[in-house]
């Protein structure tokens, strides 16, 4: 056993090692070829860039023969261009026998050609112009070398667009660039570390570079041919880095590693020791973990073989109906806890779920026997009992006591009863006070009439031959007023019983003139103008006449109220009726009544609607909320808004009747 022990230590050894190596090796290499292609991508999106650039340079320069310049303004033009370009050194319009017509040098720099003259340049021009010639198109030259006379140099390429004019060839446009411009322009757009670009030409001969000097022990390059027309160019990139370190970035692949094969020798070691003391110690927690869950519920379990005998029960079930577990384990039907009353039925229910169907879902309601005789209500959720192989081996049921519940249930039956005896009890206070508010104006319209009727009998012996007609009169509006106090009575009583109302089809002008009578009466006490503006072929509307004839009058009231301080002098009240823009479907009326008061103050604003506020110690604060709920009846609106320089406009809406 020692000796086994020692070999497959020993085998450990060399895995862990030759692991080791090997992963190192990979990550090597596998770092080497993703920083390779990584430079390689860089060097094809680099040609990319660069071909662009180049394509962008020869439309610039085409645009210098727009509109056939002349010498001199197209020497200006291409001075523009020069300091747009930084990499053009000079541009050139030459004639068909390569003579110069116009030039601009670059303002950045002194000429390139200061030393040796455009002279010593003009093979390469000519080659460029030659090739431009051949192809119809913009060719390159082969690039060359300038010295300049601060000993330094400069490395420059031709192009050349040939021009022609009428099919016929008319000159060329020379323009020499900067091959070390190009370059640094094109890594000013991208970041470059720890490497150098660079222009060779085919052969491998480096022309300009850009680049901090070489640093690291391995170089990575990539190079791809820029194919311009009558040249090549190539562009090269070289980069370096160190030696790979000894942990690479696949360390984690590389310990994952180590450890499956720790694991697996080691597992060898101690198999079945392990296997046994984990099965024993999931054992034991689980039997441990079951029975404080079971013991800990609430709900009562109980499970059932296939012909019905009891195999388990928790202590909740055995509490429940007072037996202890021995007595109940085993046992056969009928139940002990089964009532005697019941067992009939209770053994037909049994012998359908023996039979195999399946109980409801929701489960079922029954009743239980306590061991003393008491009767409760159970909920009992049943659900087939599944074996290790996946065979039902039986039912397991959920037993609840639902008596609390139904306790519970009957409280709150009996309390909801109580509550709709109080909403009931409400609504008759809510009818009673709107009943005493609505009243408060045709019985003082009655009381104003049969005051003057009396005053009219007091004064008889001086006005006889008026008395017959005003009594008359009065007696008039005393009856018209009692049969208003009646509507209201009957319009209050069908909408707190929520009845549907007597609607009437009326015009506008019958419903302001209705309540005019009652708003002058009180207009001569208060000492107010009225006026009223009607708006000329308004439609008609569908309404309960009294309580709309309500909303105006109450309307008015407030406002003829407002205007009550003694510092209002010229006290107005303007009642309008206009028709107000709507829909395809509905047409809308605006009553409005506009007064110059005081004004409503903003706190009172966000209260003015509420049942019971008011501002007047003798209101109740009924009136608006009762206008607004008229209102809303008809899909209509009740707003207010300030009366400019002062007072309110009280408006509502009803709904026009559509006419045939």
């Amino acid at each position: 056993m020692v000796a086994r022990r020692r070999h497959l230590w020993s085998v450990l050894l060399a895995l862990v090692v030759a692991l080791l190596t090997l992963l190192i090796w990979l990550a090597g290499r596998f770092e080497a070829s993703q920083f390779q292609e990584r430079l390689e991508r860089d060097v094809t999106a680099s040609v990319s860039d660069l071909r662009a650039t180049f394509l962008r340079h020869v439309q610039s320069v085409q645009a210098l023969q727009v509109n056939d310049p002349t010498p001199n303004s197209w020497s200006v033009e291409a001075a523009l261009l020069l300091r747009e370009q930084r990499e053009f050194v000079r541009i050139e319009w030459r004639t068909v026998d390569l003579q110069v017509l116009s030039h601009a040098d670059t303002p950045f720099r002194a000429s390139v050609f200061e030393r040796l003259g455009r002279d010593g340049a003009a093979s390469e021009v000519a080659q460029a112009c030659g090739n431009a010639r051949r192809l119809s198109g913009p060719a390159y030259g082969t690039s060359y070398y300038l010295p300049l006379r601060d000993g330094l140099g400069v490395d420059v390429m031709e192009l050349c667009l040939p021009l022609s004019k009428s099919g016929q060839l008319a000159g060329y446009l020379v323009v020499t660039f900067a091959l070390q411009q190009v370059l640094d322009n094109l890594l000013e757009r991208k970041t470059l570390t720890n490497g150098q670009a660079s222009f060779t030409e085919g052969d491998g001969t480096r022309l300009v570079m850009r680049g901090p000097p070489r640093s690291g022990s391995r170089v990575f390059t990539a190079q791809q041919l820029i194919d311009l027309p009558g040249a090549n160019l190539v562009l090269r990139m070289d980069q370096w880095r160190g030696a790979p370190e000894l942990f690479p970035n696949v360390l984690t692949a590389l310990v994952t590693g180590m450890s499956f094969a720790l694991l697996l020798v080691l597992a060898l070691l101690g198999k079945d020791t392990r296997r046994r003391l984990k099965v024993e110690r999931d054992l034991a927690e689980a039997l441990a973990f079951r029975k404080a869950m079971e013991d800990s519920l609430l709900t009562g379990l109980r499970a059932r073989d296939m012909q019905g005998l009891t195999t388990y029960v928790n202590p909740a079930f055995c509490q429940m109906v007072g037996i202890r577990a021995d007595r109940l384990i085993g046992h056969s039907l009928p139940a002990p806890y089964w009532p005697p009353e019941s067992i009939d039925e209770y053994q037909q229910r049994q012998a359908i779920r023996l039979a195999g169907k399946l109980p409801p879902r929701d489960g079922f309601e029954s009743v239980f026997m306590h061991q003393d005789g008491t009767r409760f209500p159970v909920l009992i959720i049943e659900a087939p009992l599944i074996d290790a192989q996946g065979r039902q081996a039986g039912w397991m049921s959920a037993v609840l006591d639902i008596s609390e519940q139904r306790r519970v249930e009957e409280i709150s039956r009996t309390s909801q009863e109580r509550l709709q005896a109080t909403a009931r009890l409400a609504t008759v206070g809510e009818m009673a006070s709107l009943l005493s508010h609505e009243l408060n104006q045709p019985l003082a319209a009655i009381s104003g009439y049969a005051a003057g009727s009396l005053n009219l009998l007091h004064d008889a012996p001086q006005h006889a031959t008026l008395l017959g007609a005003d009594i008359t009169l009065a007696m008039q509006r005393i009856a018209e007023q009692a049969e208003r106090a009646g509507k209201v009575i009957k319009s209050v009583h069908d909408f707190v019983r929520r009845r549907d109302p007597e609607h009437e089809v009326l015009a506008p002008q019958s419903l302001v003139d209705a309540i005019l009578p009652l708003v002058n009466l009180q207009a001569r006490k208060l000492s107010v103008r009225v006026q009223v503006q009607i708006q000329d072929g308004l439609p008609l509307v569908r309404c309960d006449r009294t309580m709309v004839e309500q909303v105006l009058l109450n309307l008015a009231r407030n406002a003829m109220q407002a205007m009550e301080p003694p510092q209002i002098l010229d006290r107005l009240l303007v009642i309008r009726v206009r028709r107000v823009p709507g829909d395809e479907l509905r047409q809308w009326l605006e009553f409005s009544l506009a007064d110059v008061g005081v004004g409503i103050l903003p706190a009172v604003q966000q209260q003015l609607f509420q049942p019971f506020f008011t501002t007047r110690a003798e209101g109740m604060g009924l009136g608006l909320s009762l206008c607004r709920t008229v209102v809303e009846q008809y899909g209509g609106a009740l707003s207010f808004a300030p009366n400019r320089p002062m007072g309110t406009v009280f408006a509502f809406t009803l709904p026009a009747v559509a006419m045939a």
